[in-house]
């Protein structure tokens, strides 16, 4: 059951901007952006999950949308990845974004909007409810 009033648009709209939210395993940061691309980064918080961000990456981009007052993200690259190695052939190829983005096509991260609004969300996925905090961007220079 969804308890957003908001339209998929208006989510999509209160989304945009950088956000900073924590599970039992990670503290995450993500930019949403027009262009309905994101950036990401995960720090594992659990000693037993430093390895999967050793070979993994912590940083992850790739693009978002909302249906149906669900989140969907689904992963293009993994930049800073240790399995980032360049494969010398004609042309560079990424091992590590082309499992990411194969592995995007089967498994495209989904969350429930159950609230939201210009400072504070709340979605959950399939094990736990996750707060966000929006991450003002001004600068005082």
């Amino acid at each position: 059951m969804n308890n957003s009033m908001h339209s998929d648009i208006e989510i999509e709209i209160l989304l945009l901007g950088k956000w900073r939210f924590n599970t039992y395993s990670e503290k995450i940061t993500v930019e949403f952006k027009d262009d309905m691309t994101y950036e990401q980064t995960r720090v594992q918080i659990l000693l037993f999950s430093k390895p999967k961000e050793l070979i993994t990456g912590n940083k992850f981009t790739g693009v978002w949308y909302v249906s149906q007052k669900k989140l969907y993200l689904s992963v293009k690259t993994m930049p800073k990845s240790f399995l980032n190695l360049n494969i010398p052939l004609f042309f560079q190829i990424s091992i590590a974004d082309i499992v990411a983005t194969i592995g995007s096509i089967f498994t495209t991260e989904s969350y429930e909007v159950i609230i939201i609004n210009s400072s504070k969300f709340l979605i959950k996925d399939k094990d736990e409810s996750i707060i966000g905090t929006k991450i003002n961007n001004t600068r005082k220079y």
